[in-house]
Parts: structure tokens; C-alpha cells; sequence
């Protein structure tokens, strides 16, 4: 039953994604400056995040240990993160928020199989079949179908 619902879980973040991007298309519009949209995302973001983290810790009695993690992963994640957001901005109006969700989505299977394959900062390591390779390749084509008609 928790696969079932943790699934689902990733099925509703992935649909508030396809709804992002649009949003903040949107927004970059009336303001003028694309970059300027995904700041404010990532600020919102940021501030929703921090006070639902300060809920957490207050009610689960726990505290952050800002000294276990490596610097760079202070970084990293958002800085992915930004350019995402900021590429999503750029490119929706231009090909579309459907055309856009399947790239995105080949991009992630691609480097999700790579990650997986390279066991990276302690994944599972997973082999690449020929099935994942077809798999891949699928999702690809479909994009680009997508994209295309």
C-alpha cells in the first residue's frame, strides 16, 4: 500500500511540474525578464520550504547538523535546480509545456540510468539492460513525436 501511495506521490509532483512551468512562463511575461521569474520561483520556494522546515523541527524536536554535509551539496542542488526552472521558463512558450514535460522526462531517464549505473553519492547501482537502452530510446522518440506533431 506505501508503494502505491509514494507512487502516486510521484505522479502529483510530476503534474504540479507540467503546471510550474506554465505558471512561471506567465509570470516572466508580465515581468518582463525571464530570469527574473525563476528567482521569485526559487525565493517562494525558499520560503515556503524554510517555514515548513522550522514547523518540522520545532514539532519533531529535531535540529539540522549544517556541518555533516560536503560544501558543494549546499550548492549543487540548486544550482540544477535554477537552471531547470529557468530553462522551463525559456522554453515553454517556445515549444510548448507537453513537448517540454516529455524532453524533461527523457533527460531525467537518461541521467537517472547513468546515476544508477555509476551507483553516484550512494544509489543503488543498476545495470544498463538492453531493456532500459529500448526503454530510453522510446521515451525519446515519443518526445520528439510530441514535439513534432
Amino acid at each position: 500500500m506505501a508503494g502505491v501511495l509514494w507512487s502516486l506521490l510521484g505522479v502529483l509532483a510530476g503534474a504540479f511540474i507540467a503546471i510550474q512551468a506554465p505558471v512561471n512562463a506567465q509570470l516572466a511575461r508580465g515581468l518582463g525578464v525571464p530570469v527574473a521569474a525563476a528567482a521569485i520561483s526559487f525565493l517562494a520556494g525558499a520560503v515556503v520550504l524554510g517555514i515548513v522546515t522550522l514547523l518540522t523541527t520545532r514539532t519533531q524536536g529535531l535540529s539540522i547538523d549544517w556541518r555533516a554535509p560536503a560544501p558543494w551539496l549546499f550548492v549543487t542542488g540548486g544550482a540544477l535546480g535554477a537552471v531547470y526552472v529557468t530553462s522551463s521558463v525559456l522554453l515553454t512558450p517556445r515549444i510548448g509545456a507537453a513537448a517540454l514535460m516529455a524532453f524533461l522526462v527523457a533527460g531525467q531517464l537518461v541521467a537517472g540510468m547513468l546515476v544508477d549505473r555509476a551507483g553516484y553519492l550512494g544509489v543503488a547501482v543498476r545495470e544498463i539492460s538492453m531493456g532500459r537502452i529500448v526503454g530510453a530510446m522510446l521515451l525519446l522518440v515519443g518526445a520528439l513525436m510530441i514535439r513534432i506533431y
